[in-house]
């Protein structure tokens, strides 16, 4: 009888090592391996011309398409910065020297927008994804010169008056006022870096002016968010609230839900003022709440023609992103919770639904760009990518008790 309770004490504390044991609900190894091999056909696709250009970035693969449409890497393509990003993502888990030359190379195409005036506040996207990885996982010095350059010019469409960045000056007349778009709470984390590694320490002032404001005005009573706050030019007074990319006005944009996420739990980490923190909370809460039973949000909350409409699996990498960090700033349950969220994401991102496999080039199917416009729609599309692999890396390193910076 006392071997026998011993037996069965040894056996609860081996049940309650494992009930302890963080687990993963998903192989990580074997899909960095998959994006890797499909990084690998984009590869030999692009070296298959006469003549490889640097400057030309994949940027969908539409519906029933195989190879990655290209756009020349100017100051007007915001998504350039993304596959540099892929490519610099593929090197960290690979360790793979002829991908890290290929990541520098396209990098590389993108130094120009250190020598320009900013175009729009995609600045940010463009360099931080590209040159920013790239100097994380290098310390080449030359990338760092153009990431504080670039933060500089990003920094001159600020506007005092009004206390946020000016995302389109192009679209200052069609809007009838300073246009601030929730998209460009992305961009701050370039400014943070910036501030805080050699560059203007202003930098920090302008990134929490900008979180401030975009708080104050872009965020309806249940935390949803609206995807462009337009303010008066001179009084600084916001005057209206609307969508550009979302279905209507009052409804919630999957991806403008999932930039708020990830950029607000971005200023928490910079400033680690807690209001941050609450604050990222909540506009997490009201997605998670909301979503289908896969975790994957259809492109607009509000869709017409749900459960059928179109889905929006770039807003699901870039939350599963976020989350993951998130994570790591609460305890406990509410820790579990988030970590637990984004790796059902994942579980959906890496399912053949999902999985663009033999399908066409990408990692991933079912993302939508700009539904009101009827552009890429249920396409691939390079940013989504960007962000699963972003994801996939940082739930590698919690799950070996690393930090995912």
């Amino acid at each position: 009888m006392k071997v026998n309770k011993i037996i069965a004490g040894l056996g609860l504390l081996m049940l309650s090592a494992c009930v302890s044991k963080p687990t993963s609900q998903i192989d990580v190894d074997e899909t960095l391996h998959y994006c890797d091999v499909q990084i690998h056909k984009t590869l030999s696709s692009l070296h298959s011309v006469d003549s490889m250009d640097y400057t030309m970035m994949p940027r969908n693969i539409l519906s029933g398409e195989t190879e990655w449409n290209l756009r020349k890497a100017t100051k007007e393509e915001w998504t350039a910065g993304f596959w540099p990003g892929v490519l610099w993502y593929d090197y960290e888990a690979t360790g793979n020297d002829s991908i890290r030359d290929e990541a520098d190379k396209f990098t590389r195409s993108l130094e120009f927008l250190a020598e320009i005036p900013a175009y729009d506040h995609d600045l940010g996207f463009l360099i931080f994804c590209s040159y920013g990885n790239g100097y994380r996982l290098t310390g080449n010095e030359e990338y760092k010169k153009v990431i504080l350059a670039v933060a500089d010019s990003l920094a001159t469409l600020y506007r005092p008056a009004v206390g946020a960045i000016l995302s389109w000056p192009r679209n200052v007349e069609m809007f009838g006022g300073h246009n601030t778009i929730m998209d460009n709470m992305i961009n701050l984390e370039m400014l943070f870096w910036a501030a805080k590694n050699g560059g203007n320490k202003n930098l920090y002032n302008i990134a929490v002016s900008h979180a401030d404001k975009t708080m104050l005005n872009q965020f309806r009573d249940d935390y949803t968010s609206y995807h462009v706050a337009v303010y008066d030019t001179l009084t600084g007074e916001c005057i209206n609230r609307c969508t550009h990319q979302g279905y209507a006005d009052n409804s919630m944009w999957a991806r403008g839900q999932a930039w708020a996420i990830y950029g607000y739990t971005v200023v928490y980490r910079e400033t680690k003022d807690p209001k941050y923190l609450e604050f990222a909370e909540k506009v997490t809460q009201v997605y998670l709440e909301r979503l289908p039973e896969d975790y994957i949000p259809y492109w607009d909350f509000s869709a017409p023609g749900i459960p059928n409409a179109p889905r929006d699996a770039s807003a699901a990498c870039v939350v599963a992103s976020a989350l993951l960090e998130l994570s790591t700033f609460c305890e406990g349950e509410q820790a579990d919770k988030y970590k637990n969220a984004a790796e059902k994401m994942l579980v959906s991102l890496g399912s053949k639904e999902y999985r663009a496999g033999d399908v066409n080039n990408s990692l991933l199917l079912h993302s939508t760009g700009h539904w009101p416009a009827g552009s890429e729609i249920d396409a691939s599309i390079i940013y989504a990518d960007y962000y699963y692999m972003e994801a996939l890396l940082r739930l590698k390193k919690i799950n070996d008790g690393k930090s995912i910076y």
